[in-house]
Protein backbone atom coordinates (compact mmCIF):
# COMPACT_ATOMS: atom_id res chain seq x y z
CA UNK A 1 0.00 0.00 0.00
CA UNK A 2 1.27 3.46 -0.90
CA UNK A 3 2.18 5.50 2.15
CA UNK A 4 -0.22 8.36 2.82
CA UNK A 5 1.92 11.47 2.33
CA UNK A 6 0.07 13.55 4.97
CA UNK A 7 0.79 11.03 7.72
CA UNK A 8 3.56 13.09 9.30
CA UNK A 9 1.15 15.98 9.96
CA UNK A 10 -1.83 14.11 11.43
CA UNK A 11 -2.54 12.28 14.67
CA UNK A 12 -4.17 9.23 13.16
CA UNK A 13 -5.53 8.00 16.48
CA UNK A 14 -8.05 10.87 16.33
CA UNK A 15 -9.17 10.19 12.75
CA UNK A 16 -11.74 10.12 11.26
CA UNK A 17 -12.81 13.44 12.76
CA UNK A 18 -15.63 13.86 15.25
CA UNK A 19 -17.08 16.85 13.40
CA UNK A 20 -20.78 16.91 12.57
CA UNK A 21 -21.94 15.29 9.32
CA UNK A 22 -21.36 17.71 6.45
CA UNK A 23 -19.16 20.11 8.45
CA UNK A 24 -16.62 22.06 6.40
CA UNK A 25 -13.94 21.66 9.07
CA UNK A 26 -12.60 18.53 7.39
CA UNK A 27 -12.07 20.44 4.13
CA UNK A 28 -10.13 23.14 6.00
CA UNK A 29 -8.00 20.49 7.75
CA UNK A 30 -7.32 18.85 4.38
CA UNK A 31 -6.42 22.15 2.69
CA UNK A 32 -4.12 23.24 5.50
CA UNK A 33 -2.32 19.89 5.59
CA UNK A 34 -1.89 19.95 1.81
CA UNK A 35 -0.40 23.44 2.02
CA UNK A 36 2.11 22.30 4.66
CA UNK A 37 3.07 19.28 2.60
CA UNK A 38 3.50 21.25 -0.62
CA UNK A 39 5.75 23.75 1.18
CA UNK A 40 7.67 20.90 2.89
CA UNK A 41 7.20 22.53 6.30
CA UNK A 42 8.52 20.34 9.10
CA UNK A 43 5.94 19.82 11.89
CA UNK A 44 8.73 20.69 14.34
CA UNK A 45 8.82 24.20 12.86
CA UNK A 46 5.10 24.69 13.41
CA UNK A 47 3.14 26.01 16.41
CA UNK A 48 -0.65 25.92 16.19
CA UNK A 49 -3.04 27.92 18.35
CA UNK A 50 -6.83 27.68 18.65
CA UNK A 51 -9.56 29.09 20.85
CA UNK A 52 -12.99 27.63 21.63
CA UNK A 53 -15.54 26.42 19.11
CA UNK A 54 -16.04 23.85 16.34
CA UNK A 55 -13.21 25.17 14.18
CA UNK A 56 -10.82 25.30 17.13
CA UNK A 57 -10.84 21.49 17.02
CA UNK A 58 -9.18 21.48 13.59
CA UNK A 59 -5.61 21.88 14.91
CA UNK A 60 -6.34 20.27 18.27
CA UNK A 61 -6.24 17.28 18.42
CA UNK A 62 -5.77 16.38 14.74
CA UNK A 63 -2.44 18.05 13.89
CA UNK A 64 0.84 16.42 14.88
CA UNK A 65 2.59 19.61 16.02
CA UNK A 66 2.97 21.75 19.12
CA UNK A 67 -0.54 23.06 19.82
CA UNK A 68 -2.15 25.43 22.31
CA UNK A 69 -5.91 25.12 22.79
CA UNK A 70 -6.59 28.42 24.54
CA UNK A 71 -9.42 30.41 26.11
CA UNK A 72 -12.38 31.75 24.12
CA UNK A 73 -11.44 34.67 21.88
CA UNK A 74 -7.79 34.75 22.95
CA UNK A 75 -5.78 32.56 20.51
CA UNK A 76 -4.21 35.55 18.73
CA UNK A 77 -2.99 36.95 22.04
CA UNK A 78 -1.30 33.63 22.83
CA UNK A 79 0.07 33.42 19.28
CA UNK A 80 1.58 36.90 19.61
CA UNK A 81 3.56 35.82 22.66
CA UNK A 82 4.70 32.65 20.93
CA UNK A 83 5.91 34.51 17.83
CA UNK A 84 7.86 37.03 19.90
CA UNK A 85 9.51 34.24 21.88
CA UNK A 86 10.02 31.87 18.92
CA UNK A 87 10.40 34.14 15.88
CA UNK A 88 11.66 31.38 13.57
CA UNK A 89 8.55 29.21 13.97
CA UNK A 90 5.50 29.19 11.73
CA UNK A 91 2.79 30.34 14.14
CA UNK A 92 -0.72 29.59 12.89
CA UNK A 93 -4.08 30.33 14.49
CA UNK A 94 -7.05 28.24 13.32
CA UNK A 95 -10.43 29.05 14.83
CA UNK A 96 -13.96 30.17 14.02
CA UNK A 97 -15.78 33.44 13.38
CA UNK A 98 -17.43 33.50 16.80
CA UNK A 99 -14.06 33.02 18.51
CA UNK A 100 -11.93 35.34 16.36
CA UNK A 101 -14.37 37.93 14.98
CA UNK A 102 -16.85 37.97 17.87
CA UNK A 103 -15.26 37.46 21.26
CA UNK A 104 -11.71 37.98 19.92
CA UNK A 105 -12.30 40.75 17.36
CA UNK A 106 -10.14 43.22 19.30
CA UNK A 107 -7.13 40.90 19.13
CA UNK A 108 -7.71 40.21 15.43
CA UNK A 109 -7.80 43.88 14.47
CA UNK A 110 -4.76 44.88 16.52
CA UNK A 111 -2.64 41.93 15.38
CA UNK A 112 -3.33 43.08 11.81
CA UNK A 113 -2.49 46.67 12.77
CA UNK A 114 0.81 45.58 14.35
CA UNK A 115 1.48 43.36 11.32
CA UNK A 116 2.89 40.56 13.44
CA UNK A 117 4.08 37.57 11.44
CA UNK A 118 1.38 35.01 12.22
CA UNK A 119 -1.09 33.27 9.93
CA UNK A 120 -4.77 33.19 10.88
CA UNK A 121 -7.17 30.76 9.22
CA UNK A 122 -10.61 31.97 10.22
CA UNK A 123 -13.41 29.50 9.51
CA UNK A 124 -16.62 31.46 9.02
CA UNK A 125 -19.80 29.36 9.26
CA UNK A 126 -22.07 32.34 10.11
CA UNK A 127 -22.97 31.06 13.58
CA UNK A 128 -21.84 30.03 17.05
CA UNK A 129 -21.99 26.36 16.08
CA UNK A 130 -20.66 24.51 19.11
CA UNK A 131 -22.45 26.48 21.82
CA UNK A 132 -25.98 26.15 20.48
CA UNK A 133 -26.40 27.92 17.14
CA UNK A 134 -26.67 31.50 18.38
CA UNK A 135 -26.43 34.57 16.14
CA UNK A 136 -22.83 35.64 15.45
CA UNK A 137 -21.23 38.85 14.13
CA UNK A 138 -21.07 37.16 10.72
CA UNK A 139 -24.67 35.89 10.56
CA UNK A 140 -26.30 37.22 7.36
CA UNK A 141 -29.07 39.78 7.71
CA UNK A 142 -32.43 38.00 7.96
CA UNK A 143 -30.96 34.56 8.73
CA UNK A 144 -32.51 32.43 11.45
CA UNK A 145 -30.58 31.15 14.48
CA UNK A 146 -31.55 29.95 17.96
CA UNK A 147 -31.34 33.54 19.22
CA UNK A 148 -32.85 35.12 16.11
CA UNK A 149 -35.68 32.67 15.33
CA UNK A 150 -37.59 35.29 13.30
CA UNK A 151 -34.56 36.52 11.39
CA UNK A 152 -31.35 38.37 12.24
CA UNK A 153 -31.80 42.16 12.34
CA UNK A 154 -28.05 42.90 12.66
CA UNK A 155 -25.79 43.61 9.70
CA UNK A 156 -22.85 41.17 9.46
CA UNK A 157 -19.15 42.01 9.72
CA UNK A 158 -17.05 41.82 6.57
CA UNK A 159 -14.06 40.23 8.27
CA UNK A 160 -11.62 40.26 5.36
CA UNK A 161 -12.23 43.91 4.53
CA UNK A 162 -11.86 44.94 8.18
CA UNK A 163 -8.56 43.07 8.58
CA UNK A 164 -7.26 44.47 5.29
CA UNK A 165 -8.15 48.00 6.40
CA UNK A 166 -6.46 47.39 9.76
CA UNK A 167 -3.11 46.84 8.04
CA UNK A 168 -2.52 43.13 7.37
CA UNK A 169 0.10 42.12 4.81
CA UNK A 170 -2.04 39.41 3.22
CA UNK A 171 -5.80 38.83 3.22
CA UNK A 172 -7.77 36.31 1.17
CA UNK A 173 -11.22 34.75 1.32
CA UNK A 174 -12.43 31.50 -0.22
CA UNK A 175 -15.19 29.02 0.44
CA UNK A 176 -15.01 25.30 1.08
CA UNK A 177 -16.33 24.92 -2.47
CA UNK A 178 -12.99 26.32 -3.72
CA UNK A 179 -10.47 23.93 -2.07
CA UNK A 180 -7.64 24.30 -4.59
CA UNK A 181 -7.70 28.09 -4.41
CA UNK A 182 -7.83 27.77 -0.63
CA UNK A 183 -4.67 25.65 -0.57
CA UNK A 184 -2.82 28.20 -2.70
CA UNK A 185 -3.85 31.09 -0.43
CA UNK A 186 -2.82 29.20 2.71
CA UNK A 187 0.58 28.58 1.12
CA UNK A 188 0.93 32.30 0.34
CA UNK A 189 -0.14 33.23 3.86
CA UNK A 190 2.39 30.89 5.45
CA UNK A 191 5.26 32.32 3.40
CA UNK A 192 4.22 35.97 3.71
CA UNK A 193 6.19 38.13 6.15
CA UNK A 194 3.65 39.93 8.31
CA UNK A 195 0.08 39.30 9.45
CA UNK A 196 -1.90 37.03 7.13
CA UNK A 197 -5.58 36.16 7.21
CA UNK A 198 -7.29 33.47 5.17
CA UNK A 199 -11.03 33.57 5.78
CA UNK A 200 -12.86 30.38 4.82
CA UNK A 201 -16.62 30.51 4.27
CA UNK A 202 -17.66 27.08 5.53
CA UNK A 203 -20.87 25.09 5.69
CA UNK A 204 -22.68 24.23 8.93
CA UNK A 205 -25.76 22.26 7.87
CA UNK A 206 -26.54 21.11 11.43
CA UNK A 207 -26.87 24.47 13.21
CA UNK A 208 -27.11 27.10 10.46
CA UNK A 209 -28.33 25.18 7.44
CA UNK A 210 -31.36 23.42 8.85
CA UNK A 211 -32.81 26.70 10.11
CA UNK A 212 -32.31 28.38 6.74
CA UNK A 213 -33.54 25.77 4.24
CA UNK A 214 -30.01 24.47 3.60
CA UNK A 215 -30.24 21.11 5.31
CA UNK A 216 -27.28 19.35 3.69
CA UNK A 217 -23.65 20.17 3.00
CA UNK A 218 -24.37 19.81 -0.72
CA UNK A 219 -27.07 22.49 -0.48
CA UNK A 220 -24.64 24.89 1.15
CA UNK A 221 -21.76 24.13 -1.22
CA UNK A 222 -24.03 24.73 -4.22
CA UNK A 223 -25.01 28.06 -2.67
CA UNK A 224 -21.34 29.02 -2.23
CA UNK A 225 -20.55 28.13 -5.84
CA UNK A 226 -23.57 29.92 -7.25
CA UNK A 227 -23.15 33.14 -5.26
CA UNK A 228 -19.36 33.60 -5.17
CA UNK A 229 -17.93 36.65 -6.94
CA UNK A 230 -14.23 37.35 -7.42
CA UNK A 231 -12.90 40.54 -5.84
CA UNK A 232 -12.10 42.28 -9.13
CA UNK A 233 -15.62 41.76 -10.42
CA UNK A 234 -17.17 42.66 -7.05
CA UNK A 235 -15.34 46.00 -7.13
CA UNK A 236 -17.36 46.90 -10.24
CA UNK A 237 -20.71 45.97 -8.65
CA UNK A 238 -22.91 48.10 -6.41
CA UNK A 239 -24.25 47.15 -2.98
CA UNK A 240 -27.59 46.01 -4.39
CA UNK A 241 -25.92 43.63 -6.85
CA UNK A 242 -23.75 42.18 -4.08
CA UNK A 243 -26.63 41.32 -1.75
CA UNK A 244 -26.42 37.63 -0.87
CA UNK A 245 -23.08 37.25 -2.67
CA UNK A 246 -19.73 36.04 -1.31
CA UNK A 247 -16.78 38.15 -2.42
CA UNK A 248 -13.82 35.78 -2.81
CA UNK A 249 -10.17 36.07 -3.79
CA UNK A 250 -7.19 38.08 -2.58
CA UNK A 251 -7.99 41.41 -0.94
CA UNK A 252 -4.47 42.47 0.03
CA UNK A 253 -0.93 41.30 -0.79
CA UNK A 254 1.61 43.92 0.26
CA UNK A 255 5.01 44.30 1.90
CA UNK A 256 5.51 46.40 5.01
CA UNK A 257 7.51 46.45 8.26
CA UNK A 258 6.79 43.46 10.50
CA UNK A 259 6.30 43.76 14.27
CA UNK A 260 8.72 41.10 15.60
CA UNK A 261 11.60 42.14 13.35
CA UNK A 262 11.14 45.77 14.41
CA UNK A 263 10.95 44.73 18.07
CA UNK A 264 14.19 42.74 17.88
CA UNK A 265 15.87 45.53 15.93
CA UNK A 266 15.06 48.19 18.53
CA UNK A 267 15.96 45.83 21.39
CA UNK A 268 19.39 45.27 19.83
CA UNK A 269 19.93 49.01 19.39
CA UNK A 270 19.02 49.73 23.01
CA UNK A 271 21.35 47.01 24.28
CA UNK A 272 24.23 48.34 22.18
CA UNK A 273 23.73 51.82 23.60
CA UNK A 274 23.51 50.39 27.15
CA UNK A 275 26.76 48.43 26.68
Amino acid sequence: MKKYRMRKYLREEFLPTTMCPGCGGGTVLNAFTNALEQLSIDPKDLVLVSGIGCSAWIPSPYMKADTLHTTHGRPIAFATGIKIGLPNKYVVVISGDGDLAGIGANHLIHAARRNIDITVILVNNFIYGMTGGQVAPTTPFGAKTTTSPYGNIEHPMDISKIVAAAGASYVARWTTAHPFKLVESIKKALKKKGFSLVEVISQCPVQYGRRNDLRTAVDMLKLFRKNSVLVKRANRMDAKELEGKFTIGEFVDRTKAEFVEELYKITKEVREVAD
